[in-house]
């Protein structure tokens, strides 16, 4: 059998993985053309050159990769983007981490491998198979503190993971239930259509639930213990250093936690980080930023993402650390020359 995977021992100097490999977004660019957008437009506003797709072991930024789909799910017009990118995606489309379930020995040694593979293909992610009595829980939820908006991530993930059972047990395969961590959205019933399966939003975590009587003495068809001890290998080496979240993605994470309890203040700030205020602030002008501009974007980026969610415009205020709803009102136009119900309502023409 013949694999178009790198070999393991050329990858030495390789770079580490400090995102998600880029075979992730593997076709990314055909797929938003057929769903009505514009690829280069799309990459743009996220930020992610497109050669870099091009190169399967090479790492791109979480955030840019949620961001990404977001973009081309807005972009496109295509509310359930991810859901149906995911509908596509087959496990070899994946590289180096689908070939670590084609190639094991078993259906649930591939859930297993994969699960235990995924940290390497991608950091400030929980990923893990639980055994729950009759059915294994297969769990899924991106934790970078900077990641707000990450539905299309999610929808795309599960319907990975349900492709690499279809694999095996054929298209007409369903998990016992799909749980998704964010809101049911108008298009939910072709999520149903999708998985075959009940449907459950609002969750804790993002799931599949998947019958262990339905994985009893299923052989994976590929299965060669030779390649996967070397895929095994090479996925590690991409991505065997720990990735240190950048100093301002945690202190933004930071800021979003204390905001609900007023303004954050840089010396609290700058303690949960082990740090001297002067020392942040010093990091941040590295980054061309100061303290009060990094609350400012951290507010920024929260309020249209509970406005997204359609919350009440009364209840953000004291989300976003100020004391009345007009000094909230104020900061929104500053920032989008527009009041936050105008822009409700813009959105929802």
């Amino acid at each position: 059998m013949s694999l178009n995977i790198p070999h393991p021992l050329a990858m030495t100097d390789a770079p580490s993985n400090l995102g998600v490999l880029s075979a992730a977004a593997s076709g990314l660019d055909r797929f938003i053309g057929l769903q009505g957008g514009d690829a280069e437009r799309v990459f743009g506003v996220a930020g992610i050159d497109p050669d870099l797709l091009l190169h399967p072991t090479l790492s791109l930024s979480l955030s840019n990769y949620c961001k990404v789909l977001e973009e081309a799910a807005s972009q496109s017009g295509c509310d359930n983007f991810g859901l149906r990118y995911g509908q596509q995606f087959q496990p070899r489309a994946l590289g180096l981490l689908g070939y670590v379930g084609l190639c094991s020995d078993s259906l649930e040694q591939a859930l297993q491998n994969f699960a235990r593979a995924f940290p390497y293909h991608q950091h400030d992610t929980l990923i893990r198979l639980v055994d729950i009595g009759e059915c294994y829980r297969f769990d899924y939820q991106v934790r970078h503190p900077a990641i707000l908006d990450k539905r299309q991530d999610a929808e795309l993930t599960m319907g990975m993971a349900l492709n690499l059972v279809r694999h095996v047990l054929g298209p007409s395969w369903a998990p016992r239930a799909v749980l998704l961590e964010h809101g049911k959205p108008e298009g939910w019933r072709e999520h149903q259509a999708v998985f075959d399966a009940p449907i459950l939003f609002d969750q804790p975590c993002n799931a599949l639930l998947i019958p262990k009587r339905d994985l009893a003495d299923q052989p994976m068809p590929e299965r060669d213990p030779v390649l996967l001890m070397l895929v095994q290998d090479a996925i590690a080496r991409l991505g065997g250093q720990q990735h240190q979240q950048c100093l301002v993605d945690q202190a933004r994470g930071l800021v979003r936690d204390a905001l609900p309890l007023g303004e954050p203040a840089l010396e609290h700030i700058a303690a949960h980080l082990g740090m001297t205020p002067a020392a942040l602030q010093r990091r941040l002008r590295e980054q061309n930023l100061c303290f009060s501009a990094l609350i400012d974007q951290v507010r920024r980026e929260l309020a249209l993402h509970y406005l997204r969610r359609r919350l009440p415009v009364s209840e953000l205020a004291p989300l976003l650390g100020y004391s009345e709803t007009s000094a909230f009102s104020r900061a929104f136009r500053r920032w989008f020359d527009t009041s936050p119900r105008q822009w409700l309502q813009t959105c929802s023409a």
